[in-house]
C-alpha cells in the first residue's frame, strides 16, 4: 500500500464523517453551514473554520469542494508564509523534499505514551535512508528500561547510542553526547527526553536544563525542538504544545496515531496558534508509517 493509500486510510474517519454532514452538490449556503459543523467537530477550531468559510465565499469558485482545499492548505502554512502566499494569490503545492533540520541536533519533547522513542527510531531510519550519519541519545533515565528501549532500536537500525544508568541525570547525558556528535562528526543527533504532563513546572524547568547543557556542549544546538503529539488528544494536544512552546520554544510538531482518531482537523489550530510547522505525520505502527507531513496530499486525503 502506497504512503498516500496509508494516510487516506489513516483520516478515514475523519474524511467520512466530513462526507456524511456535507452535501456537496448541494445549495451553496447549506453546504457552507454543514461544513462548519463537520470542521469545528473535526477539531479545526472556530476562528479557522470561519476564516475558512469566509475565503470560499470569497473566492466565488463553483466547485466548492475546491475552494475548501485550497483554503485548508493554507490554514496548514505558519502565519507569514500563509499571509504571503495569500497576496501571491496562490496556494502551495510542496513536493515531499527531504526535511532538512537546522542544525546537528535534535530535542524530542512530549507528554508520556505518545510514542516519542518510538518516532525517535523512525526518524532515525528516515534520515540514515537519506543518508545521514544518526546518533541517539537515550535521555529518558526515569522511565524504567527507558534508555534500554532506545538502546534496542539503536541496535536494530545499527545507529549508536548514547545511554547512562537509570536515573542519572539527563542534562549530563545530554552534554556528553552532543559531544560525542562533534567528535564523532555525525551528521544528526536526536536526543530523547522522559515523556512529562506539560502541567509539572519542575519537569519542564529540567527541559529547559537539557537544552542549556547541549548549548554549553555544542554552541547554537540543539537547532530544532520537535513536539511529538498524539492525535487523539485533540485540543488538550493543543494545551500541550503551548506550554512546551513556552518552555523550550519549538521549532515542529510530529503528530502520530492519526489513525486512530475522528479529529484529524487538530493539525490547523496548532499550527494556527504556535506559528510552528509540522513537520512529520504517522498514521500506523510501521517503520514507514512516519513521513514529512505535505499539506496538499493531507487535505487531498481528508476530503477526497
Amino acid at each position: 500500500m502506497s504512503w498516500f493509500q496509508r494516510l487516506k486510510e489513516g483520516l478515514k474517519k475523519t474524511s467520512q464523517a466530513i462526507a456524511q454532514a456535507v452535501p456537496w452538490g448541494g445549495d451553496p449556503e447549506e453546504v457552507l453551514e454543514e461544513l462548519e459543523f463537520a470542521l469545528i467537530a473535526a477539531d479545526v477550531g472556530v476562528e479557522a473554520t470561519q476564516e475558512i468559510l469566509e475565503e470560499v465565499r470569497q473566492s466565488g469558485k463553483k466547485d466548492l469542494r475546491e475552494a475548501v482545499k485550497q483554503s485548508l492548505v493554507l490554514q496548514l502554512e505558519p502565519d507569514a508564509r500563509r499571509a504571503k502566499l495569500r497576496k501571491l494569490g496562490f496556494t502551495p503545492n510542496a513536493k515531499k523534499a527531504v526535511v532538512e533540520p537546522k542544525g546537528r541536533v535534535v530535542l524530542m519533547v512530549g507528554v508520556n505514551g505518545v510514542g516519542k522513542t518510538t518516532t525517535i527510531a523512525k526518524l532515525g531510519r528516515y534520515y540514515r535512508q537519506h543518508g545521514r550519519s544518526v546518533m541517539f541519545c537515550a535521555g529518558d533515565t526515569f522511565r524504567a528500561a527507558g534508555g534500554a528501549q532506545l538502546g534496542l532500536w539503536g541496535e536494530r537500525l545499527g545507529i549508536p547510542v548514547i545511554q547512562g544508568p537509570e536515573g542519572s541525570d539527563p542534562g549530563a547525558l545530554a552534554f556528553d553526547a552532543a559531544q560525542a556528535r562533534k567528535a564523532r562528526g555525525i551528521d544528526l543527533l536526536f536526543v530523547d527526553t522522559a515523556g512529562r504532563l506539560h502541567t509539572k513546572h519542575n519537569l519542564m524547568e529540567e527541559l529547559k536544563k537539557i537544552k542549556r547543557a547541549i548549548d554549553k556542549a555544542d554552541p547554537g544546538e540543539p537547532g530544532e525542538v520537535w513536539l511529538v503529539l498524539d492525535a487523539v488528544t485533540g485540543q488538550n494536544g493543543l494545551q500541550q504544545a503551548k506550554r512546551f512552546h513556552e518552555a523550550v520554544g519549538l521549532t515542529g510538531v510530529i503528530v502520530t496515531k492519526l489513525d486512530g482518531t475522528a479529529k484529524g482537523g487538530v493539525l490547523v489550530p496548532i499550527v494556527r496558534e504556535l506559528g510552528v510547522p509540522i513537520r512529520f505525520i504517522g498514521v500506523g505502527e510501521g517503520p514507514d508509517d512516519l513521513q514529512p507531513f505535505d499539506a496538499g496530499e493531507f487535505v487531498e486525503a481528508l476530503l477526497g
